[in-house]
């Protein structure tokens, strides 16, 4: 979380999740059309990384519905509600939701009713 949506924002975060997930070459990242998403530093990590990057078509939310169903989803279930008095409030509240809550505990229709990470186990078992 920062105060600015520049490439380093966005780089960090993906670099993050490459360290985490560690995705095999040929992983497909959707993004918006976002300036950072666009710029030569952000482009030169996917080439680094083997990573196909997929730009939506402009003014069209569908072509990510996915993610876009998931911003829809944290915000009415976590932070719509929530009146925060600091910044890190909002950070420990969105993470707790994401990785103890969301990830772990809450189920999803498209997955089976099952939460993502026992779909994900289940899928690596297969």
């Amino acid at each position: 979380m920062a105060e600015h949506m520049r490439a380093t924002l966005v780089n960090n975060a993906l670099i993050m999740a490459i360290w985490k997930r560690k995705p095999a070459k040929g992983l497909l990242w959707h993004t918006d059309r976002g300036s950072q998403y666009a710029s030569d530093s952000h482009r030169k990590l996917l080439r680094q990384h083997g990573i196909q990057q997929s730009m939506s078509r402009k003014g069209n939310c569908w072509d990510n519905a996915v993610s876009e169903s998931f911003f829809h989803t944290l915000k009415t279930e976590c932070v719509n509600h929530e009146n925060y008095a600091t910044r890190e409030a909002p950070r420990k509240s969105i993470f707790d939701y994401i990785e103890v809550f969301y990830n772990r505990q809450r189920l999803h229709s498209n997955n089976g009713y099952l939460s993502p990470v026992e779909f994900e186990m289940q899928y690596k078992a297969a």
